[in-house]
């Protein structure tokens, strides 16, 4: 197990070293505030959904070079799932970098607090190759970190891992997924997914399979939120690129669980920048326009 941590160790290592392309302008940081809106279907306490609706707000820091730091925090606003989520408490602090390999091959290392109360280390990769065919993996070493109920961690020592294919069919939009691995409860599984992508929104539906939580399936949906249209200045206040809504018919939580590293991803926009060897949905039109502002 050791021998495997220092494997994934020095090749983070090593990959961080890389320079990455040209990016939007360095120096600038945005800050913005979305939604986190979850919901539970259960019948003993008299209410047909119990809602949990938090504030998230956040910021994201372009360093250059393809570095960029991010943070978020939650704030609920509505709670009925109860004094486990009732504080205000950090919910992602990360530190990440992306860099692309010759013309096929693009990755993102990142480092720090994740979502889904994980703190550690990922290495996402995407090999593109062809204009409608890429292969993902996705290897993580995590360990639990929570600021509910106080202070909360493990050590980092939990190993997960993803491999799959990408597949896009530009006449329609379509993109299909398949991946599989080991995921942050240490069950086994696999995913498919299929997403539509249409002009600020993608829908999406997914079977799912994990050797603990069996079988599962839903649907989801992204929306891109306006102005579409933004200035670039050093300072750059706005909404949350986008809120997501997925519902699961078991509602397992703990069933092919996965973290972000971001706290604006999402399945319309992937992992990578827009720019970083396009594929895929990132050769539609772009959802947000910008202008630096030169005043």
């Amino acid at each position: 197990m050791w021998n495997r941590k220092k494997v994934l160790l020095s090749s983070l290592f090593l990959l961080l070293s890389l320079t990455g392309f040209s990016q939007q302008r360095a120096g600038t940081v945005d800050v913005f505030m979305g939604v986190d809106f979850n919901y539970r279907d259960i019948f003993w306490n008299g209410r047909v959904y119990d809602l949990l609706i938090n504030l998230t707000p956040g910021f994201k820091w372009n360093m250059g070079n393809r570095w960029e730091l991010a943070a978020q925090a939650l704030i609920p606003t509505v709670n009925q799932y109860g004094d486990r989520y009732k504080n205000v408490r950090l919910n992602m602090a990360v530190l990440s970098k992306q860099a692309a390999i010759g013309q096929h091959w693009k990755m993102k290392v990142t480092g720090g607090l994740f979502d889904s109360e994980r703190y550690g280390l990922d290495w996402k990769n995407m090999f593109v190759l062809n204009r409608w065919l890429a292969l993902t993996a996705q290897m993580g070493l995590t360990g639990h970190c929570s600021m509910a109920a106080g202070w909360e961690a493990s050590t980092m020592e939990r190993i997960t891992a993803q491999v799959g294919t990408e597949v896009y069919l530009h006449r329609w939009n379509t993109q299909l997924t398949v991946r599989g691995g080991r995921y942050i409860y240490g069950d086994y599984g696999v995913v498919g997914e299929g997403f539509r992508h249409f002009k600020h929104a993608s829908v999406g539906v997914y079977v799912s399979y994990s050797d603990k939580g069996k079988e599962d399936a839903g649907f989801k949906v992204v929306m891109m939120l306006p102005p579409y249209k933004r200035q670039t200045r050093k300072v750059n206040i706005r909404p949350a690129s986008n809120f997501r809504l997925t519902y699961s018919v078991e509602a397992d939580g703990y069933a092919n669980r996965t973290y972000m590293t971001d706290p604006e991803q999402n399945e319309r926009t992937g992992w990578f920048d827009r720019d970083l060897l396009p594929w895929g949905q990132n050769l539609m039109e772009p959802d947000f326009i910008t202008k630096e502002n030169n005043r």
